[in-house]
């Protein structure tokens, strides 16, 4: 009788533990992701620490040389347009992104006679009609975001929607599960 007893109480014992451990688990990760935003002092600190790294400094020299200021103009030429996600007139010229970019999928095209980058995020269902663009094809283009780094002399453009023709090419998808 008490070795019935113990067999059904030892498993009961063993699956309660097990419960409590993962409930432990379970509420130190959840402790763990959330964090309070910096305050404007504390970011600015954050930035003054990481331009004394050496990625800083070589990005602080970047924006200082001619390719930087380049980069830099042309992100202001199409600012207003990225704001307010009005349309920009695109020229593309060339198919093919700079050697070893690692962008995705992408174009080099020509807004307001300053050249660029514009990159997509396509799904597969999108890509075919992104590959039918052609060299000099005129295509206008909306953009929220515009964005730099020193490995590319080109600002790089995500491309949101595209028209070419009168004909709309590629509307990016709204992301699932959030923003």
């Amino acid at each position: 009788m008490k070795k019935i007893i113990y067999a059904l109480i030892l498993p009961v014992l063993v699956v309660s533990g097990l419960v409590f451990a993962n409930r432990e688990i379970k509420n130190e990760t959840s402790k763990r992701v959330i964090s309070k935003p910096l305050s404007a002092a504390e970011r600015e600190a954050e930035r003054k620490k990481w331009e004394a790294t050496p990625e800083g400094i070589k990005f602080k020299k970047w924006e200082a040389s001619p390719a930087g200021r380049k980069v830099y103009a042309g992100v202001a030429n199409i600012r207003n347009h990225i704001s307010d996600f009005t349309n920009m007139e695109a020229v593309i010229t060339s198919l093919s992104l700079p050697p070893g970019s690692r962008l995705g999928f992408g174009v080099m095209a020509r807004i307001n006679g300053v050249d660029y980058i514009v990159k997509f995020e396509p799904e597969k269902s999108q890509l075919e009609q992104l590959q039918s663009l052609k060299v000099n094809d005129k295509i206008i283009l909306r953009s929220h975001n515009v964005s730099y780094a020193p490995k590319y002399s080109y600002p790089i453009v995500s491309g949101e929607y595209v028209e070419r023709d009168s004909k709309v090419i590629f509307k990016r998808a709204p992301r699932k599960g959030g923003c």
